[in-house]
């Protein structure tokens, strides 16, 4: 079955992130995701992916696992994900208890997206090394697994370096919850099928994207796993009424598990207080994705 998700900008502006949960919630969606960037610096020089502007609400982002966490008490069956988490400019310790708690309260309705981050200045500000995210990256992923499910873990990699302790709660899911890698390109796949429990991108051409799972596949199982194991998600953008039928359609023959809805368009109004109005307009997707 192909559920559906949204994606919400979540800032002081968007609106009651309890209402606006519970209202997703209420309306079928399958999951509320909250996407992540902890500071933008003023007169930074990376040019954003795509070029143009960086929308001004980037800096005016909630602290997702907060915001989730909001949502999670007001909910019940929603699952709950970040799209996506900037674990390079995390801490890891204290990123692993924060989704393991969250995971506790929600009765383990969490799923990470996570990636690397395309802003220097960010990943510089927040204290790591831009040319060694990637890396950092990974080992966090690594880490966060051990803490989550040894008793004694400990950690010992060029980025990331931890001597054995207790973290506790453990999560609620088997495990941990699900990582899974949102990145383009060729090198990208090759992240996911070595490190990652799934692949959460961008798209809008279900035509290139099924091309672009097939050889995530490949890779995988060139790797010794099992490609059908791997959690399949997209951040798709909607038209005004969401996603077509047809759609839909072509996303569920390749296998895709969820299309979480975004887009730069109702981002920006989210941000300035149209978040409710946005989530009951895209709401027939779920009801498209009910009958394909």
């Amino acid at each position: 079955m192909l559920h559906i998700g949204v994606m919400i900008a979540a800032t002081a502006e968007s609106g009651d992130l309890a209402e606006l949960a519970r209202e997703a919630e209420n309306l079928g969606f399958e999951s509320f995701f909250i996407p992540e960037h902890p500071v933008i610096p003023i007169g930074f020089k990376t040019v954003p992916p795509g070029g143009g502007e960086l929308p001004e609400h980037y800096g005016r982002w909630m602290d997702p696992f907060v915001g989730l966490g909001v949502a999670a008490a007001v909910t019940k069956r929603i699952k709950l994900g970040t799209g996506i988490c900037l674990l390079p400019e995390r801490e890891p310790l204290i990123t692993a208890k924060t989704i393991a708690t969250l995971d506790v309260v929600s009765g383990g309705r969490t799923i990470l997206g996570v990636g690397a981050g395309w802003l220097r200045e960010e990943t510089e500000a927040m204290g790591a090394v831009f040319a060694t995210r990637w890396k950092r990256l990974r080992e966090t992923t690594e880490a966060l697994k051990l803490l989550w499910t040894r008793p004694e873990p400990s950690y010992q990699g060029e980025t990331i370096r931890f001597p054995a302790v207790r973290c506790d709660p453990k999560p609620v899911q088997p495990g941990g919850p699900p990582i899974l890698l949102g990145a383009h390109g060729p090198k990208g796949r090759e992240r996911v099928a070595r490190s990652y429990d799934g692949w959460c991108p961008l798209a809008t051409d279900p035509a290139k994207f099924k091309l672009e799972v097939e050889e995530l596949r490949r890779l995988a199982a060139d790797r010794g796993r099992d490609p059908s194991r791997l959690h399949l998600m997209a951040f798709v953008p909607p038209r005004e009424d969401g996603i077509s039928s047809d759609q839909l359609k072509a996303y569920a023959e390749i296998g895709l598990e969820r299309i979480v809805l975004f887009s730069q368009k109702d981002a920006i109004a989210m941000a300035h207080g149209r978040t409710l109005e946005i989530i009951r307009r895209l709401a027939p997707t779920v009801e498209r994705a009910a009958r394909v």
